[in-house]
């Protein structure tokens, strides 16, 4: 489990990120930390990650204070970020030199994720194109098995078609005994991912909500005209007519459009 406590992170005496956070990430759940840029979501990651350390309050990581980077904890985590520099080497050498740090690394698995991607081990990483370095960091970041792994907006650069390869290859290797947080902007991407749906707003956690416990209260529906029906929590105009919200009054659990509720969430229109 991930503990946040109290917590409080300041750049500066005059910029305060966050204030009296508190936020539990459990195993065996894939989160999805969403909100627009600059809003603090890198600045949480990198707390748990330990590359940041909070002014106030304690952030645990399997009862580790990831600020004190102990060979167990670094372990237990593995994190992929936006931006990244790989080493002027094969992906083979690549592999060998890291993955010992990493006592669960799979090899065959590994293998099995860069031959979706179409990328030959012997190539140098100087030889990759940006999104193909990507790839590489994904699929070892999946191999690693680590009990958490942490994305920071992994689909940036990716095409289509490797974006539905990337959904597939989190599926596949996403263990009960794993906490998974993906953040993104990008809220159409994750869509088919994620059981809980962190929302972020200017520091402040806005939703913290299962999928199913949305899917229960409420209710996502598409429609030709604008609805005037006072049922309705919040509407907007889309491609294809008017996409709404509303409560659910019956005992279906229905598709939760997550971008919908994004946007609704930050629109202040909505509270759950």
């Amino acid at each position: 489990m991930i503990k946040i406590q109290s917590m409080e992170y300041n750049y500066s005496k005059k910029i305060n990120i966050f204030k009296d956070m508190n936020l539990e990430f459990s195993s065996g759940k894939i989160y999805g930390l969403l909100g627009k840029n600059g809003v603090g979501k890198s600045t949480l990651i990198k707390n748990i990650t330990g590359m940041l350390f909070p002014t106030k309050g304690s952030c645990e990581v399997f009862g580790l204070t990831p600020g004190k980077r102990e060979v167990k904890f670094l372990q237990y985590l593995f994190f992929v970020p936006e931006e990244y520099h790989l080493p002027n080497l094969t992906i083979k050498e690549l592999i060998s030199v890291y993955k010992d740090f990493y006592p669960k690394f799979d090899i065959d698995q590994f293998d099995a994720y860069i031959n979706e991607f179409n990328i030959s081990k012997d190539k140098r990483t100087t030889e990759l194109s940006l999104g193909q370095k990507k790839k590489i960091l994904i699929g070892f970041a999946l191999s690693a098995n680590t009990k958490v792994l942490i994305m920071d907006e992994p689909t940036n650069g990716l095409d289509i078609p490797s974006k539905i390869t990337f959904r597939n290859m989190i599926k596949d290797a996403f263990k009960e005994d794993r906490i998974v947080i993906i953040t993104s902007h990008q809220v159409r991407d994750l869509d088919e991912l994620i059981d809980t749906v962190i929302i972020m707003h200017d520091g402040q956690i806005l939703l913290n909500l299962d999928k199913d416990d949305i899917a229960n209260k409420l209710q996502f529906e598409l429609s030709d005209n604008k609805k005037d029906d006072a049922a309705v929590l919040y509407q907007e105009k889309v491609s294809n007519g008017f996409a709404s919200i509303q409560k659910n009054t019956s005992d279906i659990l229905g598709y939760v459009d997550i971008e919908l509720l994004f946007n609704a969430v930050l629109a202040q229109k909505l509270k759950l």
